[in-house]
């Protein structure tokens, strides 16, 4: 194709932000990837970027060729990974990303185990508790907890979760327990990320907006705050079980519970036909089948 070069040259550009930053990551001169771009323009009669001296912006006709650029590169990439699956042993690059507790604790153990099988496969995992975005900062799966949202993504489920309301024993010999969910108002409620929690009543799913002193985006932050009696709080098993376990903390509003909470492989639809990608989910829910690996 006569436009390759350029247009592979302007979805970085798209992509990374920067006519720099997309240099670097085609590993030529930011000179070169500005002539790529201009000549694209210059052979397409229309501008594509808007520059100023610091960045740029998309033109009309530059998002909509934008678009159809990037699911043209991500054809040929996974036109190239089937060809790939024919070779001896699946080789290629991964970038995966999930939360960082979960990352830490359970999905990392289990990619390097998948490495030490497929060597040959270079592996980029990304823990952050900031939700991506797959398609736009290139990722090829993402691990995500509880319900999902985004229908353009596919998934499959690798775990069940399960949340828990609960506080220390310390903090109930000083506030009644609440029986519904009425009395969560009278009590101060540690909130996480979201800003409610989810139950189950009446058969019917319920957001809760749930309020009070003390906030954080770190789940171990969290389940510190309420075994120290600071409040009440709404976590995942993973962080609690053990702690429940040892009567250090008291789950309640267990017939409130939401049953749907779950563990999920997500990944752009452009790469369902990924064989790399498809080993790998397998490879997890294999592992993951029987319930979390403590």
């Amino acid at each position: 194709m006569r436009h390759w070069e350029a247009i592979e040259a302007f979805v970085e550009v798209v992509q990374q932000g920067s006519f720099s930053a997309a240099a670097r990551k085609l590993k030529v001169s930011p000179s070169h990837i500005s002539r790529l771009v201009a000549r694209l323009e210059a052979e397409l009669s229309t501008p594509l970027l808007y520059r100023t001296t610091r960045k740029f912006r998309l033109s009309e006709a530059g998002e909509h060729y934008f678009q159809h650029c990037r699911e043209l590169l991500q054809g040929f990439s996974a036109a190239e990974e089937e060809l790939s699956s024919f070779q001896a042993e699946p080789s290629g690059t991964l970038r995966v990303t999930c939360a960082t507790t979960f990352g830490e604790r359970f999905l990392a153990p289990q990619l390097n185990d998948f490495m030490l099988q497929y060597p040959k496969i270079n592996l980029d995992l990304h823990l952050t508790n900031r939700q991506t975005d797959l398609i736009s900062e290139g990722y090829d799966l993402a691990v995500r907890m509880g319900t999902l949202k985004d229908s353009s993504l596919l998934a499959r489920r690798l775990c069940d979760r399960r949340e828990y309301l609960c506080a220390s024993a310390g903090y109930l010999q000083r506030h009644p327990m609440p029986h519904t969910l009425s009395e969560l108002g009278r009590h101060n409620c540690l909130m996480g990320s979201n800003s409610f929690w989810l139950f189950s009543e009446n058969g019917q799913r319920k957001e809760l907006k749930a309020s009070g002193n003390w906030r954080s985006n770190s789940g171990p932050a969290l389940l510190d705050a309420v075994s120290k009696g600071l409040g009440i709080a709404q976590l995942p098993d993973y962080y609690v079980e053990p702690a429940l376990r040892r009567g250090e903390l008291i789950s309640m509003l267990e017939q409130y519970r939401y049953p749907y909470s779950g563990v999920w492989l997500v990944y752009p639809q452009a790469r369902q036909r990924s064989p790399r990608l498809q080993l790998l989910c397998d490879f997890l829910i294999e592992r993951f089948g029987s319930g979390l690996p403590w």
